[in-house]
C-alpha cells in the first residue's frame, strides 16, 4: 500500500483546519483494499466542541463498519490518548501517522495492542504543525501542549 497517496487526503484536511484557524490535523480512513471512506479535520477551534480530533472527525464520517481490525487509519500528527483510545476501542488494523516530531503521541501504546502503525515523518505536516505551534501556541497548550501526560502514564 502506498502510504505517502493515503497521506494526501488527510494533509489536504489539515491544510484546510489551519486556513480555518483551527488545529492542523488532518485524518482520513481507508478500507484494506485503499479505498477512500472518510476524511475529517480537527474543528474543536471551528466549532467550540473538544471532542472534534482529526481522527474522531474521520472515524465518525467513515459510518458503521462490522469490522475495524482491517480499516487503515491516516493522521497527519501521531495520536493523543483520546484518538488512540478510539483506535484501541474499536481495534483499527493500522495507523498512519505523517508525523510524531511536534507530538509524539502514544505509538508504543497502540503497537503493544497490536496496531500496526507506520510513521512517515513527512516533512510537510512537520512543517505545518510547527507554524501552527509557533503561531497560535494559546490554542495548541490548551489540550496538548501543556497536558502533562507523563502523569498518566
Amino acid at each position: 500500500m502506498d502510504y505517502i497517496a493515503l497521506l494526501e487526503p488527510a494533509l489536504e484536511q489539515a491544510q484546510i483546519g489551519f486556513d480555518e484557524g483551527g488545529v492542523p490535523v488532518g485524518a482520513a480512513m481507508f478500507s484494506a483494499e485503499g479505498a477512500l471512506l472518510s476524511v475529517g479535520r480537527n474543528r474543536r477551534v471551528q466549532e467550540s466542541d473538544p471532542s472534534i480530533h482529526g481522527e474522531t472527525d474521520a472515524f465518525r464520517k467513515a459510518g458503521r463498519q462490522q469490522t475495524y481490525r482491517d480499516k487503515v487509519l491516516v493522521t497527519t500528527l501521531a495520536p493523543c490518548w483520546y484518538c488512540s483510545g478510539l483506535i484501541r476501542q474499536f481495534n483499527i488494523g493500522t495507523v498512519v501517522v505523517g508525523e510524531s516530531v511536534n507530538f509524539s503521541g502514544h505509538l508504543d501504546w497502540l503497537i503493544e495492542a497490536g496496531v500496526k502503525v507506520v510513521e512517515l515523518n513527512d516533512a510537510r505536516c512537520i512543517e505545518l504543525m510547527a507554524r501552527f505551534i509557533e503561531n497560535r501556541p494559546d490554542i495548541w497548550n490548551e489540550d496538548i501542549g501543556e497536558c502533562d501526560c507523563a502523569a498518566i502514564d
